[in-house]
């Protein structure tokens, strides 16, 4: 059973995974998901998940001392990354196991490579690409269509597995390339 406290705000999620643990003021936006394992906590301020947004297995989203954790639409937060205390634009894919501290901000249609360390303070623009420990700019793209593209897919994934079904079926698939 998940746990999802008095101050979380489900707003039509497509999915809220049983195993999901919501702490604190917690915003979910219409047609996001939240995976296996997920804990949000949020004493002070609040995390914000925006629309279609997928929250991936074992993610771990807090808030800083000074600051919440907001994440925009259409984003892809993926397999065991951290969020702390940050701010991450629309349409950005945080690869697995990166970690975004206390007053970072990642810039709409970002992509942050896998195992990254993004440093308290850090400020990305639009359309970055970053990588590294500690995580820098590496090159500047737009990189939107490809990160809709892969929410789109959790979105779809998530309506499938509200509904029982953890394959896609062949019109599934129609739908994504189309």
């Amino acid at each position: 059973m998940p746990h999802i406290g008095a101050d979380v705000t489900l707003n039509d999620p497509a999915l809220v995974h049983d195993t999901a643990l919501l702490y604190g003021k917690v915003t979910v936006g219409v047609g996001a998901s939240i995976w296996p394992y997920v804990v949000t906590r949020a004493e002070i301020h609040e995390i914000v998940i925006g629309e279609r947004t997928n929250i991936q297995d074992h993610v771990m989203i807090h808030v800083g001392f000074a600051s919440p954790t907001i994440v925009g639409d259409d984003c892809s937060i993926t397999h065991r990354v951290v969020l702390h205390g940050c701010e991450i634009g629309d349409r950005v894919l945080i690869g697995i196991g990166a970690t975004i501290m206390d007053g970072a901000k990642i810039g709409s249609n970002s992509i942050v490579a896998g195992h990254s360390i993004v440093t308290e303070g850090s400020v990305f623009p639009d359309n970055s690409i970053i990588a590294g420990s500690p995580a820098k700019l590496i090159k500047t793209v737009d990189n939107s269509a490809a990160n809709l593209r892969n929410a789109a897919f959790y979105h779809l994934n998530a309506r499938n597995y509200a509904n029982g079904i953890d394959r896609l079926s062949l019109e599934n698939i129609k739908q994504l390339q189309g």
